[in-house]
């Protein structure tokens, strides 16, 4: 089961991807797409109200699926997340795209388990499966993508019987993305400096920066959604109240750089120093997006916001923008979903191991740092006893 699995999360996620590159394409070609940003929200929030129902939960619905095996990942998850998640792409939302590859792929694992109906305790395996499937087709990085799914699934008790199911799953869904032509950005964390109680103690700061950060992005957003959900009962004009928003962000600050995926803001973090205000806009224009119910995920921006922090906290530590940068990727958002683990082996599969131990270092502190709370709401601390 994990076979067809991974096939079919490695098929969505070219299929993603592929959509993804030409909307952005898009956007960037016709500046004017920004002002339907509201309309456009508010149209995708409308077809979530009426057709959507439970799949509204988004990750969580698939988590909570792992947690307590009862129910089912509706399979319209995986049309109308993968639908809503372009349209905020292509009207110049600020969102990410593991989100909705997570979605399809637990969506569609689902499926296949009520297809050969499968038991209880192979279902909430299967959407596991899904989970790492989707992570790693869509980033490329199938090692990172079985952990992930092991450690934002559960705070204290892995499902370690499930780990070569989700290992089959991810490399399989993975090797399929690229057999689709789809490829991935890759990036130089360059030369690592050698290990000194100096260059330790300076990561160490670097990676309570990188803890910080993360915590302001969940509690920023998390208030955002509050602030929206108690203001405004209706979800299609919380959109619409969001989109105008991000209009008026781009108004006054006079740039667009922080709309969609911010990947070119995190090339020039990985060759030279830029300025804190970059993650700190990054940081807000995402919550803004996501706080007001666009859809996407959260974690390439969680990238681009570690990345370009640490790139520059490279002027104040004296270490290269390269090497921060990399930490900084991966520690922020390993320190956003409480999966240090899985994050420092993302690291390793982007950058080589040369840095492992500085990886090590900077993503358990900075998980550490950032606090209980993450950017999954379903992690449960008590489970339903094993088979």
């Amino acid at each position: 089961m994990a076979l067809p699995a991974g096939a079919a999360a490695g098929t969505a996620s070219a299929v993603f991807l592929f959509s993804l590159e030409a909307v952005t394409q898009q956007q960037m070609q016709h500046r004017w797409l920004l002002w339907l940003l509201p309309l456009g929200g508010a149209f995708v929030s409308y077809i979530y109200i009426v057709y959507g129902k439970e799949t509204l939960r988004g990750n969580n619905l698939v988590m909570e699926q792992v947690h307590t095996g009862n129910g089912s990942v509706p399979l319209r998850m995986a049309p109308l997340v993968l639908f809503g998640t372009l349209v905020t792409h292509l009207l110049g939302g600020s969102a990410g795209r593991e989100g909705t590859a997570v979605q399809m792929s637990g969506s569609l694992s689902s499926s296949i388990g009520k297809l050969f109906k499968l038991n209880h305790w192979d279902r909430r395996v299967l959407v596991l499966c899904g989970i790492g499937a989707g992570f790693s087709s869509v980033f490329g990085t199938p090692l990172a993508g079985t952990l992930f799914a092991l450690e934002a699934s559960a705070r204290r008790n892995m499902r370690y019987e499930a780990l070569i199911p989700c290992l089959i799953a991810s490399y399989t869904g993975h090797f399929v993305t690229l057999a689709w032509g789809a490829r991935h950005s890759h990036y130089e964390m360059g030369a690592v400096p050698a290990l000194h109680p100096a260059v330790l103690l300076k990561v160490a700061a670097a990676a309570v920066a990188f803890g910080l950060a993360a915590m302001l992005f969940v509690r920023l957003t998390g208030s955002l959604k509050k602030l929206f959900a108690r203001g405004l009962k209706n979800p299609a004009l919380r959109s619409f109240v969001g989109g105008l928003l991000i209009i008026a962000l781009v108004c006054a600050i006079g740039s667009r750089d922080y709309l969609g995926l911010g990947l070119p803001l995190m090339e020039q973090a990985f060759h030279e120093a830029v300025s804190p205000i970059v993650f700190l806009l990054k940081t807000l224009f995402t919550s803004v997006t996501l706080g007001s119910g666009f859809l996407g995920g959260e974690v390439t921006p969680l990238f681009v916001i570690g990345s370009t922090l640490g790139s520059a906290l490279s002027s104040y530590l004296s270490l290269s923008a390269p090497f921060l940068a990399a930490l900084g990727l991966a520690s922020v958002f390993g320190a956003a979903s409480k999966t240090p683990l899985a994050c420092t082996v993302l690291g390793l599969e982007l950058f080589g191991v040369h840095g492992a131990f500085y990886l090590l270092i900077a993503c358990f502190i900075s998980a550490l740092v950032s606090g209980r709370t993450g950017i999954y709401d379903s992690h449960i601390r008590t489970y339903v006893p094993k088979r």
